[in-house]
């Protein structure tokens, strides 16, 4: 019989400042808060299977479905790709680098002699405003528009009608093979955009991550000969490193029907799913009602999702950050991340307390695959939660 894990991590759905919030600046971040209270979060399921049980969360029910913890991030980070690596089994004792006063001058002179291309803003920026300040002048003028955020990232936003999606990838590819240490940014984003002023941005968007500096878990599962299903961005964020075969999606509702149509077939090994509007469309946007939404949309496909898993399946629910959307701030939260684990063969209720590391899941899934951790990081409790 076949053996399947389905891995989904709510981008950005933190649960509460980590302890290390105010080298941030994040104190009082917490994702969850800023949205359980709001008309539009009905979340029943995450509710019955142990959401809010996790320490720290409070309002639990008595008898939860799932088994359930609080992971602490051990990684010096607080962006997407330092998340999913520790998940994943590798842990970054060193932040990737940023630009809160945008990328040096001899990066952007090399970028623009490359691509042939002028810049224009180079400086942190919120996605939208952004286009919406830079759009027309870039329209007149073909230059790219390069900024970054509080995260190590290295965006270029582009008109569809001005650069085409194609070209404007092959940009991003010029930016990657740039950008080497001291400049190895964890992230070039291709951000397109088009229509009229104030201008949208549109679903062409494609990330360039930096490769893992060690094998991951996905490394690990394909060389013992196991499926490595990738859904969203999760193909992005390891540059492909370990991947079986990648599903891009344009919205987490894409995301969750590409989910389901996983569920329903045949394979053996892991389905690894980002959804990533709770963060792209809704945190980094302040948009407390669209992300409580977002929760809603997603407890619904979870109700489904749990009536038609197999014998042997396993589910874990998890994020990789926290983007708290009832702060001033726009970027990313240094959070604690949630962790509910369930399936046929899992134990219900067992309080996993706080974990000391993303890494812990990692080695859950390894140990759950027989596979040896062979350099990876973390603490299995597969043998604590399973029947």
């Amino acid at each position: 019989m076949s053996k399947r894990f389905f891995l989904i991590v709510l981008d950005s759905f933190g649960v509460g400042e980590l302890p290390d919030a105010c080298l941030w600046h994040d104190e009082g971040s917490n994702t969850l808060g800023a949205i359980r209270n709001h008309p539009a979060f009905r979340c029943p399921n995450l509710r019955e299977l142990g959401l809010f049980n996790i320490q720290g969360v409070g309002g639990g029910v008595p008898s939860p479905k799932a088994s359930y913890a609080r992971m602490t991030e051990k990684s010096m980070g607080k962006d997407t790709t330092i998340g999913h690596w520790e998940i994943a089994g590798v842990v970054s004792p060193e932040p990737l680098p940023t630009y809160p006063n945008g990328f040096p001058e001899e990066v952007i002179a090399e970028f623009e002699k490359r691509t042939g291309r002028k810049v224009l803003c180079n400086k942190p920026y919120s996605g939208t405003e952004v286009i919406k300040d830079y759009g027309k002048e870039h329209m007149e003028t073909g230059a790219l528009i390069v900024y970054t955020s509080a995260d190590s990232v290295f965006q270029i936003a582009a008109h569809e009608d001005v650069v085409s999606v194609k070209e404007l990838y092959h940009y991003c590819e010029i930016a990657r093979e740039m950008l080497v240490p001291p400049h190895n940014v964890g992230r070039v984003i291709a951000r397109p955009f088009s229509g009229e002023y104030p201008f949208a941005r549109t679903a062409n968007r494609h990330d360039y991550s930096l490769v893992p500096p060690s094998d991951t878990m996905l490394n690990l599962l394909q060389k013992a000969g196991y499926d490595t299903i990738s859904v969203g961005k999760i193909y992005d964020i390891f540059a492909g490193s370990g991947v079986s075969e990648s599903n891009r999606t344009s919205s987490n509702t894409h995301g969750m029907q590409v989910t389901e149509a996983l569920q329903a077939r045949d394979f053996n090994g892991l389905c690894f799913v980002n959804l990533v509007d709770f963060d792209m469309k809704y945190g980094h946007r302040n948009d407390v009602a669209g992300y409580a939404a977002a929760a809603t949309e997603f407890d619904v496909f979870l109700g489904n999702f749990l009536k038609n898993m197999r014998e042997e399946d396993v589910l874990l629910i998890t994020a990789d950050h926290g983007c708290d959307p009832a702060t001033p701030s726009t970027d990313h939260s240094r959070e604690y991340t949630p962790m509910l684990i369930c399936g046929k063969g899992v134990r219900s209720g067992v309080d996993l307390g706080t974990r000391s590391s993303f890494a812990d899941i990692s080695a859950t899934v390894l140990e759950y695959f027989g596979v040896p951790q062979e350099g990876t990081q973390g603490e299995s409790y597969w043998s604590v939660v399973k029947k």
